[in-house]
């Protein structure tokens, strides 16, 4: 039995609390996994930003990303890495670069989903360019803004077409409004969307492979709020939809780690509104008590996709959900559980489960003790130091330890969180 080792690469920006997490759990597993007569044994690494050759053999197995979606180099080099070397990565750099917000909601209306009604509007002010005069006054024509308004109708939502984190973002409630946001955005491009009114609950929804957590989610509170800390606030049924609806949004666009947001409308009616965020939140700052739960997902799904040489899905291959799409014998609940159950294949949810049964049923209580230590409290400490006023950083790094521990006193903490419905 030959003894191997599988590196896993953290790309990384201005992260600072979960790597240190990463980090450290990894090395108190102590892994040594038989894979087909071998023992695998794991290493981790931050990845460093520096000159590369297209022909540098590669140095990790595995590399989670969290900066190619800004960076340009790293991302070259990302995509350099899975085409030459098959590294796994998550995410698809391609898909990444290539689905901007309006992009995934013209995907997900082709497989029927109940997205609210979306206009692109081209922006108010151009970059010069010597083609952009004659492209404009050859194709571009006048429009009157509150016609556009008025056909989709108020409430509505002004966000930049590919999303940004909050910025730019505008609940317009009539013609003036949406006047006044549009003639402030400047350079960047819009769309509209109409709002979902009336809305009962707001929910993100985290899947990471075939792991899903649902929150409920107050976007109009401070950042270190909007991830409350209920639970058991939905019903089954509901949580079969929601997470049936994550497994196939992330599939369908080859994202292992995403987030989607859902209010849920009339009729009970569950509207994804922005499911395009595959470099979810992952700090201790905004998730707290539901920050040991990331970490968990986070180290069994790479520990699984590197230890079983899990291949990159170059392609994404839409064709299995269109033709489910195109049934008419079926509803959209029973379609949604056909793409769900395309998902839970490529994502290899049954050969995870047996394999973290297997192989990782004690990291639940390494990392629930990991997360009562002096290396996990600094950990939270040093994200706090980074973000708020030296006044601030007791009472803040206080919070959210608490919350921390409400995580270790649940009983989340002491059983296998659910893999996929």
């Amino acid at each position: 039995m030959a003894t191997l080792t599988r590196r896993i690469g953290l790309s990384l920006g201005a992260d600072i609390c979960w790597p240190i997490c990463y980090e450290e759990i990894l090395e108190r597993l102590d892994l040594s996994i038989p894979v087909d007569g071998d023992c695998i044994q794991f290493e981790v690494e931050r990845v460093t930003i520096e000159p590369f050759a297209l022909l540098d053999p590669p140095r990790y197995d595995l590399v989670i990303d969290r900066l190619t979606h800004w960076y340009h180099p790293s991302r070259e080099w990302i995509k350099k890495s899975i085409l030459l070397d098959d590294v796994y990565v998550f995410n698809n750099p391609w898909s990444v670069q290539s689905m901007e917000k309006l992009t995934t909601y013209g995907g997900m209306l082709r497989l029927g989903f109940p997205i609210p009604e979306t206009w692109l509007i081209p922006p108010k002010e151009y970059e010069s360019s010597p083609d952009l005069k004659p492209t404009l006054e050859r194709y571009a024509r006048l429009f009157d803004l509150e016609d556009v308004g008025e056909r989709l109708g108020y409430p509505m939502y002004m966000k930049p077409y590919d999303g940004g984190g909050w910025t730019g973002v505008s609940r317009i409630e009539n013609p003036a409004a949406l006047q006044a946001a549009y003639e402030q955005s400047g350079r960047h491009v819009m769309h509209i969307q109409r709002a979902v009114e009336p809305f009962d609950l707001y929910v993100r929804t985290v899947g990471l492979g075939p792991q899903i957590r649902h929150v409920l989610y107050d976007p109009s509170g401070p950042l270190h709020d909007r991830y409350t800390m209920e639970t058991d606030f939905l019903s089954p049924t509901d949580a079969a939809v929601l997470e049936d609806m994550t497994l196939t949004i992330n599939s369908f666009f080859g994202w292992d780690f995403n987030s989607c947001e859902t209010l849920r409308g009339e009729k009970g009616t569950w509207r994804p509104i922005d499911f395009a965020n595959p470099c979810p939140d992952s700090q201790v700052t905004s998730l707290h008590f539901h920050f040991p739960w990331l970490l968990l997902a986070k180290l069994k799904w790479s520990i699984f996709c590197a230890a079983v040489e899990r291949p990159f899905r170059r392609n994404l291959n839409w064709t299995p959900f269109y033709a489910i799409a195109d049934r008419d014998d079926l509803s959209f609940r029973e379609k949604l559980s056909e793409y769900a159950a395309i998902a839970l294949k490529r994502f290899d949810a049954e050969h995870f489960e047996e394999f973290c049964a297997t192989h990782l049923s004690h990291l639940d209580e390494v990392a629930r003790e990991f997360f009562g230590s002096d290396v996990a409290k600094d950990a939270v400490r040093k994200k706090v130091e980074a973000l708020y006023p030296d006044h601030e950083v007791e009472e803040f790094t206080e919070l959210f330890w608490e919350r921390i521990q409400r995580w270790r006193d649940s009983p989340a903490a002491s059983r296998r969180e659910k893999a996929g419905p």
